[in-house]
């Protein structure tokens, strides 16, 4: 599972040249990096960069900025970077500083990031569009927003300013929202290990474990990959699955219980995101194999939605004629599945989407609906097929026997010409797979 190549410099070129022909030349771009977090007092979280940023640049520095403006003399993506710093960087790591980043990263113009204020107006004067998005890099928006009141106050004697800022949904998202052939590797490599990671959790799991011990195994497997999670990872035992988000992951496994276990792992930007849900001892009950079963019906009739032309909303829909059908047949709801549906009866026991887009982020970037309208899929498109049913304890209404009960299947589809190509298909999701599989 190892030896991937690193994505190419010349396909963050080409990324950056259709950007721009999205954008046109009287649009100019500024795209922030992330900047290191506080953690506790002196110390820092992880650091990660923007995806943004990371999709135009292949650059993973913080405190950065990339200016894209077609058509600009002496070149058109600028990049405002930290300038070299020996004390720094024998303690911190190091840095390319401006002369690294146009011969590393192919910049065509750089800077030390203290020269960003004083020459953006340079910069956006005589565009028309600003394409920035607001209230994502609070420090900068100011920065922004005060040299377009400038440049105005200087148009007043025939400069041109820019009269529009413009969010990225519609030009860089899109673009990101279609993967090429390069990302899907890195994505399939992604689910490929992260599938290893489940199978490497049910093959562990037994009562008497804590959630924490299995979720140690799973970013062990991570760690092995040159990955780290994607997102937190949810290690849910028993009732604990019917909290969507939960996170605490320190509860004793018990015997008769399931175990719920939503995790990726991210691989050079790109995450996997898959759930399974298993018994903590080997072996579904009745009740839970009933509910389960209704799950991965759900499921896989919706994976065969991801087809291209077929509208973004059918695996929603579809997963949710199914699972209300299957409430029915189980008892936990009663009457017609038409108007159980049209009355959002279902909620109660599956109450998020059936999926999301994938990429640089778990819950990527990209449009679902265009005028009001589902989109349809296209080739290169990525994502998640979700169904669940959650019986909290003490649910009026419904047998005791199901109480506690949390059912979650997961996995990642990028939709082809042709048949959906599930990216995480290598762990198992049958109920006698995983008991085969933890049976040994």
């Amino acid at each position: 599972m190892t030896g991937m190549p690193k994505l190419s410099p010349d396909i963050y070129s080409k990324r950056r040249a259709k950007f721009m022909q999205l954008i046109g030349d009287d649009g100019v771009a500024i795209i922030p990096s992330s900047s290191e977090v506080t953690r506790s007092r002196d110390t820092h979280f992880p650091f990660r960069q923007d995806s943004d940023f990371r999709y135009l640049t292949g650059f993973n520095e913080p405190d950065s900025v990339a200016v894209i403006a077609p058509g600009l003399k002496g070149g058109s993506f600028i990049m405002f970077v930290r300038a070299r710093d020996a004390t720094q960087e024998i303690w911190h790591g190091r840095r390319a500083g401006p002369d690294g980043v146009k011969a590393r990263f192919g910049a065509d113009q750089a800077f030390n990031i203290e020269e960003f204020e004083d020459m953006l107006p340079e910069l956006l004067s005589g565009r028309e569009r600003v394409h920035y998005t607001l209230a994502e890099h609070s420090s900068l928006d100011g920065v922004v927003t005060e040299c377009m009141r400038q440049i105005r106050e200087v148009s007043r004697r025939g400069a041109v300013a820019p009269t529009d800022i413009l969010a990225m949904e519609g030009s860089l998202h899109e673009m990101r929202l279609i993967k090429d052939a390069q990302e899907l590797e890195l994505m399939h490599h992604a689910g490929r290990v992260s599938a290893a990671a489940h199978i490497r959790a049910m093959e562990f799991t037994q009562p008497g474990l804590h959630e924490w011990q299995v979720m140690a195994e799973m970013h062990h497997e991570f760690a092995a990959h040159e990955m780290q999670p994607g997102y937190g990872s949810i290690v849910a035992g028993g009732e604990n699955a019917c909290i969507l988000h939960y996170t605490e992951n320190d509860a004793l496994l018990h015997s008769g219980d399931l175990l719920l276990i939503d995790a990726g792992g991210e691989f050079r930007g790109y995450t996997a995101d898959i759930t399974r849900t298993f018994p903590v001892n080997g072996k579904f009950t009745g009740e839970q194999k009933a509910v389960y079963e209704v799950v991965l019906q759900a499921q896989l009739a919706a994976i065969d939605t991801l087809r291209a032309g077929k509208s973004a909303g059918s695996p929603h829909e579809v997963s949710t004629r199914v699972l209300t059908e299957g409430m029915v047949e189980l008892g936990l709801l009663s009457g017609d599945v038409d108007e159980l549906i049209a009355n959002d009866a279902q909620k109660q026991f599956f109450m998020h989407g059936t999926g999301h887009w994938l990429g640089l982020d778990v819950h990527d970037v990209g449009r679902y609906k265009q005028n009001g309208r589902f989109r349809k899929f296209e080739p290169g498109m990525v994502m998640t097929v979700e169904p669940g049913i959650y019986i909290s304890p003490g649910t009026e209404g419904v047998s005791e026997r199901f109480w506690g009960i949390g059912i979650r299947i997961e996995d990642d589809v990028a939709v082809t010409n042709g048949e959906p190509l599930i990216l995480t298909d290598d762990v198992p999701k049958t109920v006698e797979a995983i008991e085969a599989l933890m049976a040994g």
